[in-house]
This record gives C-alpha cells, structure tokens and sequence, in this order.
C-alpha cells in the first residue's frame, strides 16, 4: 500500500492500483480551504520512482518509434511548420492557469463534482472558473451535467477524452516536478 501525504501530513491511502481509500475528513469549521478537507496528494519517493519507472519504459518507446519514422521519412520544414499549427489549439488551451488543475481535480475525485466544490477547492473566483469550465466542455475534455429540481444543481466529470489527456499528463507533471525538485 502506497502512501500519500496532505500539507498538513494526514495520510491518504491508496492500494496498489491508485484508488483512494476513504479518509476522515476534517471536522473543523473553520478549515474552509483545509489540506484536510482537501487533500493535496504528493508523491512519495517510492510512487515518484515507480511512475518515472514506468515513464521511462514509455519515452524509450516512443523515441524508438520516432527514430524509426525519422530513418525512412525526412520531416520537411513545411511539415514541421504544419504540424506545429495543428497542435497550437491543444497547447495553448492545456497551458491555460487553471486547465489541467481542472482535470487532475475530476481525475481524483472519480465522480460527478459541483461548481461549488470545484471552487472551493482551486480557490479560483466564479467568473474565472466558469469560463474554464465551458472551455474544457466545449473541447470534449468535460462533461456537464445538469440536475433538476431545487435547488438546480450543476456537475462536471471527465470525457473519455479528458481521462486520457489527464493520463498523459500526470506522468510529465510529475517527472517534470522531480527534476525541478532536483535542481532546487
């Protein structure tokens, strides 16, 4: 069993395939934006070897497959140009403040998440996060759901789309967190 630990050092615990064990939330009112309330996971020096493992199975696979490619087909300039202006819409949107935070967010919670607790939980103002939220929805990464009755009641949850994007992120944020670490 893998071990995570909030700011405020409570435990969370994971199994072995990732998924959180119910954790005691905290009962102090006054904690509105409490690590306790919301934990803040952070790799643990055997979960951050164990993802870099994995990670680098897979750049090694990926930088095979790319030499392959590259050996039977030159990448011209013109394509280079085009495949760069194809990939600017998703890098400029994943870049945004707030995006990824989103997804990683709906990827931990495993289940459908208010307005409300996301705000709470980024700490981000209603506009903004508004906003992002209809960014996210209208690329696919997000789905919106609307409850009826009083009071009307609005969740979000990941696409398939945004499952696999967060995926693929989480292993880059994480190395690229270690080699910052690193150089601290």
């Amino acid at each position: 069993m893998l071990s995570l630990f909030c700011v405020e050092a409570k435990a969370i615990n994971y199994t072995p395939d990732l998924k959180v064990k119910p954790y005691k939330p905290c009962s102090n009112p006054s904690h509105t934006r409490c690590t306790c309330m919301n934990p803040q996971p952070v790799l643990s020096d055997e979960l951050r070897k164990l993802v870099e493992s994995k990670l680098k199975i897979n750049l090694d696979g990926i930088e095979e497959t790319l030499r392959q490619i590259f050996q039977v087909q030159e990448l011209s300039l013109e394509a280079l140009k085009d495949t760069m202006q194809t990939l600017e819409q998703s890098f400029n949107l994943l870049s945004q403040k707030w995006n990824l935070q989103i997804l990683y967010i709906l990827f931990l919670r495993k289940t459908h998440t208010g307005f409300s607790q996301l705000k709470k939980i980024l700490g981000v103002n209603s506009r903004t996060l508004s906003d992002k939220l209809k960014i996210l929805t209208k690329h696919g990464y997000i789905a919106r759901t609307v409850e009826q009755g009083p009071p009307l009641k609005v969740k979000y949850s990941l696409t398939k789309a945004g499952h696999d994007t967060i995926l693929l992120a989480l292993p880059f944020l994480y190395y690229s967190s270690g080699n910052l670490a690193r150089k601290d």
